[in-house]
């Protein structure tokens, strides 16, 4: 991809993130770059091509991010939410797939494609490290949701106010505690420990006939 293309993509992603699918314009773009509005059209003919082109990319950057967290930390639960937390504290303050996501039904197919990947990227990956789909989907509601909450109140501590729980309700519903990186290994090794646990006691009540 030509440095013009990225330059491109860089200023829609920006754009995207504070007014959504129909906060910019290809003469817009052609400004912030600094180059004319048919050089954009040569690298992305339509407007839905280009807003799918930066949420595609967008996702790919963030299923590598989550990868290299989930390496030094394995805990999903606390590497999504310090994840969705950066993109608060970042300059646009908004996730460009949660601002698309509001508007999912009234966006071109083509673009609407892009954001169902990206939520299906999250939801797969927290699955994958270990949370039940009904956790998976509820860890993913609360930081998106939290992170809007914040932006409309003006309010960067909304965030943390909403998701400081989040480790805490994980421990105490029996999952492998967070907290304790070396005890993590999902709910299968709970599983297993407790089957290990479970022939002593008939031995025990056995004993005692």
């Amino acid at each position: 991809m030509s440095d013009a293309a990225v330059a491109i993509m860089d200023a829609a992603e920006r754009r995207i993130r504070l007014g959504g699918f129909n906060g910019f314009s290809f003469r817009e773009i052609a400004a912030d770059v600094g180059i004319k509005s048919s050089s954009v059209h040569y690298h992305f003919p339509t407007k839905e091509n280009l807003a799918a082109a930066v949420i595609r990319r967008y996702t790919d950057e963030v299923a590598e991010l989550i990868e290299q967290e989930l390496a030094k930390d394995p805990d999903p639960v606390r590497v999504w939410t310090r994840a969705f937390r950066g993109t608060l504290h970042s300059a646009e303050r908004m996730c460009p797939c949660t601002v698309l996501g509001a508007a999912s039904l009234d966006l071109p197919r083509e673009v609407a494609v892009e954001v169902k990947r990206f939520f299906r990227m999250c939801l797969d990956k927290l699955m994958a490290g270990g949370l039940p789909s009904n956790s998976a989907a509820k860890l993913l509601s609360t930081i998106t949701g939290a992170m809007v909450v914040a932006n409309a109140l003006g309010d960067m501590t909304a965030y943390d106010r909403a998701t400081r729980d989040l480790i805490r309700l994980r421990d105490t519903t029996g999952q492998v505690s967070a907290r304790k990186p070396a005890e993590t290994g999902g709910t299968r090794r709970a599983g297993s420990q407790r089957r290990q646990q479970k022939p002593a006691r008939r031995r025990a009540q056995e004993s005692r006939k």
